[in-house]
């Protein structure tokens, strides 16, 4: 879809991607480590891939949150799948700190606190440097 900016940019800094989905670090000042993985066609919803699609897009999915957890070290990780806005199946892997703004609300609610982590300066190295050990 020429309109879906999923469709027509990476939505992202690219860090790994094949023919089938691509995972992207998203510019959230708040949440460095904050990835997505996005279908590379354009599907709305997870029922719209036959099963064998579905299995591959959630074990990328779960290799994501894997990266995360190994480079970060998060206290949690949150998974979700919206797509209210943008309608192009793509999953949030986010690492959550029991310092960060919002914990334990989710990022998308009340603000709690005013603080940011120290991003190393090659987050986008390490992170690319694990998924291509991992996949």
């Amino acid at each position: 879809m020429s309109d879906c900016p999923l469709c027509s940019a990476p939505g992202g800094r690219l860090l790994w991607q094949d023919e089938f989905c691509r995972v992207v670090r998203a510019d959230e000042s708040d949440y460095p480590g904050f990835l997505r993985v996005i279908l590379n066609r354009h599907v709305k919803e997870m029922t719209d891939l036959v099963l064998e699609e579905r299995s591959r897009l959630m074990m990328m999915v779960c290799k994501t949150e894997q990266v995360v957890r190994d480079v970060m070290r998060p206290d949690k990780i949150n998974l979700a799948s919206l797509g209210n806005v943008v309608p192009h199946l793509h999953w949030h892997v986010i690492p959550r700190f029991a310092d960060d703004p919002h914990f334990p609300n989710p990022v998308w609610g009340e603000r709690l606190r005013e603080t940011s982590r120290a991003v190393p300066a090659d987050l986008d190295a390490q992170l690319a440097a694990a998924f291509n050990s991992l996949v």
